[in-house]
């Protein structure tokens, strides 16, 4: 083998170079070409580098569509898993490949992109005629051709944008190829066809469907399929009435092209273009349940946690794609909401009409187009929206107009009404001036159940169930006696109801306020009846500061230590006050109230959840033996089981004897607590059974005077009686569970002594009673002997108030006290 000289080699290496760069000078200096050529390739790398700076720099990685998420609309479920309303601003359904039928498939290819199989994300000849296209309207407001194929559309739509230049053209370009070399065919006409924009407000095949035919993709018809692949084009043009010929003519030619590419039969081909379009007037994707004010707190609490938009994170409410399991349950809401307005148009009588729901102005244009952006609406009965128009003429949303008689003197143009069918015309339908708001809830977990904050959550968006801070009048006093009961109190103990006098200070003095009855009396009875001394003599004996106490474990509120708190003056909402009172029926233990169950995000995992409680063993692979693993108990102990128990069981005397008195004969173990406020402004009932809790009020938004008739237990106790009838069959009869450590005892009802030689009768005035008393606070047994000196003494006692009672009202004269105001200057409640 011949030894390889290395010096050798560099030698010949040198000199050949040598050789090689002088040829090339003298070439160079001999020949002009030469030069030319040099010089262009040279500008062309610049223009190029320059090119690729200005436009290629700043380029969406492609890579980034293998975790792209197409943005969708959150879902929400009824407590029986049926969809009741969403919230999206575009029409979004995402399906997978293998959901798109194949003539729909070939339909957009032969509308878009025929060579999309063979391309690599560039079409040269679709390119070089939109070229062409544009030289030849430059200079002019007409749009050229986009020669786009699908792959650029996909990346314009998802990576880009849809500015209108050469420079946005070559990006397009450059990320197509891109997007060829990250995704497969099947992935990018999956991203398209779940992306591209079709019109009314429909985003991907899918939802277009819905949206002009009222069909999923699977149910389209060969003509149905060519008409939503010409929308890319115009979409807001083909799916417009005025423009049905043109669209017409552009679904027979996308048909045509399907047959000539073999990819529909020519007798398919022809029977399609005898079709007409077929649209329809749209149909929204989701079902909406008249849930509207359960529906939008679900949504506000989901803002709170997850955000509006993509940009506050991947499980946002309007692009995350969330399926949110919710409590309502329509059976019960349809009843509530029924409830409700029955009680409102009870209360508003024959006043008459109330004013507009809303005003538009005549001087922004056609006042019918004004209503339909407007999204007003009502559904009760056969009632419509209109706007009067002046000159007795009404206008809907859809453009029409019709008459209105008896239009009222005081109607404007631009005022929006509601109106009912008169005959061939229209009349005005009365909206109660007065509203409120209901509440139901599962006092066993805090799942709000219905929830309805006024009329139609279409005419205005204000929840009065949970936005309306009131004052609730007497329905706090349970918890004002509860706290007595937690001091020492029993139901059978004696409480003065002849004055409550309090020091308020140097400027006012010493104040009083009288009872309805002097004398004392059981605290049983006291709270049956809302007699404001006895409330005001426990709240001082138990403390005002314990009772604040007591309001804040449950929920109520939080509020200064003064006695008028315990009459109601503190503001509140009808949910806090539901779920207040649902505490009591659920021996104290206090649940947040809540109207999501869980969420899961697009892909079906539970994101959160209400119920945290934990349950280690309840996903075990087998079964091995042991006892039935169960979490533990929901909520938290925040009041004496005993004592909320008590307060129950007085509260059932509500109904059957109290200010409730109108709920009686329902067959239901019902207790609760009737209030009226000051004015009266205000009229409440909260009450139920310890499976279901209903609270509710009834007032003008603005307070007024409501007339001297209005009481809770006229005007708010009905309501829930309506409730009831209309839901009979979910409520049980079964008498309430009383906890641990409760003892039943019967006694005089009105003398809260023991009694053991009688049983409690089945009148509900019956004298002798059971009565709950917690272990060693029963009273003790009495005789007749004692009775009587009972009764002695309270008439001597009569006596000793009385002539105190005399003695202070001289003093009083005396030194001018100011007049015994108490309870109004404290915003006292009756």
């Amino acid at each position: 083998m011949t030894e390889i000289n290395v010096e050798h080699i560099r030698y010949r290496l040198q000199r050949g170079s040598s050789d090689a760069f002088a040829e090339f000078r003298q070439t160079w200096r001999d020949n002009w070409a030469v030069r030319w050529i040099v010089y262009g390739t040279a500008a062309l790398l610049v223009l190029f580098a320059i090119a690729w700076f200005l436009i290629g720099r700043d380029l969406p990685n492609a890579a980034a569509l293998q975790d792209y998420e197409t943005p969708l609309p959150t879902v929400v479920r009824g407590n029986d898993g049926e969809i009741v309303g969403s919230y999206a601003r575009d029409r979004r359904v995402q399906l997978d490949f293998v959901d798109f039928p194949r003539p729909l498939i070939n339909a957009f290819l032969a509308a878009e992109d025929e060579t999309f199989w063979s391309h690599n994300g560039v079409d040269i000849t679709g390119t070089a005629n939109a070229v062409i296209d544009y030289a030849r309207k430059a200079g002019t407001d007409e749009r050229a051709v986009g020669g786009s194929t699908i792959t650029q559309q996909v990346a314009k739509n998802v990576l880009l944008s849809d500015e209108y230049s050469i420079t946005r053209k070559l990006r397009e370009m450059l990320v197509a190829r891109r997007i060829e070399q990250t995704l497969s065919k099947q992935e990018i006409l999956t991203l398209y066809l779940n992306e591209i924009p079709l019109g009314r407000r429909s985003f991907g095949v899918q939802a277009a469907a819905r949206a002009y035919f009222g069909k999923d993709v699977g149910d389209l018809d060969l003509h149905e399929m060519a008409f939503l692949a010409i929308l890319p084009k115009a979409p807001e043009r083909y799916g417009r009435e005025r423009y049905e010929d043109m669209a017409i003519t552009r679904r027979n030619y996308v048909l045509d092209k399907m047959a000539e590419n073999e990819w529909a039969s020519e007798a398919a081909v022809a029977a399609a273009k005898a079709e007409p379009l077929g649209l329809t007037s749209g149909a929204t994707s989701i079902r909406n349940a008249d849930a509207g004010y359960f529906i939008e707190e679900v949504r506000r609490q989901l803002l709170d946690r997850f955000g509006e938009t993509a940009d506050d994170g991947p499980n946002s409410v309007y692009a995350g794609g969330l399926w949110v399991r919710s409590s309502v349950d329509l059976e019960l809401q349809d009843a509530a909401r029924t409830a409700l307005r029955r009680g409102m148009q009870r209360y508003h009588g024959n006043r008459g009409w109330s004013g507009p729901v809303a005003t538009l102005d005549p001087d922004n244009g056609d006042l019918t187009s004004q209503l339909a952006s407007a999204n007003i609406g009502i559904n009760y009965d056969d009632w419509r929206v209109a706007v009067f128009t002046g000159s007795g003429t009404i206008g809907f949303s859809d453009g029409e107009t019709a008459t209105l008689n008896g239009a009222p003197n005081s109607l404007r143009a631009g005022d929006v009404l509601a109106v009912r069918p008169s005959g061939n015309a229209w009349r005005v339908a009365v909206i109660p001036d007065a509203s409120g708001g209901i509440v139901v809830e599962d006092p066993q977990t805090g799942r709000i159940l219905a929830m309805q904050g006024g009329w139609d959550s279409r005419l205005e968006s204000f929840n009065r169930a949970t936005q309306a801070k009131r004052q609730p009048g007497s329905t706090v006093k349970p918890f004002v006696y509860a706290t007595g009961l937690d001091q020492g109190l029993t139901p059978a103990s004696q409480v003065d109801n002849s004055s409550f006098c309090a020091y308020q200070g140097a400027r006012y003095g010493r104040k009083c306020i009288r009872g309805g009855r002097a004398g004392t009396y059981t605290l049983r009875y006291g709270l049956e009846n809302s007699q404001n001394v006895m409330t005001a003599n426990i709240a001082n004996e138990a403390g005002m500061a314990n009772v604040i106490k007591t309001y804040e474990r449950v929920g109520i509120g939080s509020y200064d230590p003064y006695i008028s708190f315990a009459l109601g003056a503190g503001e509140t909402t009808v949910e806090k006050m539901t779920n207040a009172f649902s505490t009591l029926a659920n021996h104290g233990r206090y649940n947040d109230p809540t109207v999501i169950d869980y969420v899961q995000d697009r892909r079906g995992k539970v994101i959160w959840r209400a119920d945290k409680r934990e349950c280690a063993e309840c996903n075990k692979p087998e079964y091995d033996g042991a006892a039935m693993p169960r979490p533990g108990p929901l909520g938290r102990q925040m009041m004496d089981a005993r004592t909320a128990f008590q307060i129950s069981h007085i509260l059932e005397g509500v109904i059957t004897r109290g200010t409730a008195k109108v709920l009686r004969g329902t067959g239901l173990p019902l207790f609760g607590k009737t209030g009226t406020t000051t004015g009266p402004k205000d009229v409440w009932f909260v009450g139920g059974t310890q499976q279901m809790m209903v609270g509710t009020y009834l007032g003008f938004d603005q307070p007024r005077n409501m007339g001297g008739y209005a009481q809770g237990g006229t005007i708010a106790a009905p309501i829930v009686k309506t409730f009831i009838e209309e839901t009979r069959d979910r409520w049980r009869a079964t008498p309430p569970v009383a906890p641990a450590g409760v003892r039943m005892v019967r006694i005089d009802r009105r003398t809260g002594g023991r009694v053991f030689d009688q049983w409690p009768g089945t009148d509900e005035n019956a004298a002798i009673i059971w009565e709950a008393f917690k272990p060693d606070t029963e009273p003790p047994r009495s005789t007749r002997a004692s009775e009587i000196a009972a009764q002695r003494q309270e008439l001597l006692d009569l006596i000793r108030r009385a002539r105190r009672a005399q003695a202070e009202g001289q003093r009083a004269v005396e030194r001018e006290e100011p007049p015994e105001d108490f309870v109004e200057e404290q915003g006292g409640i009756y």
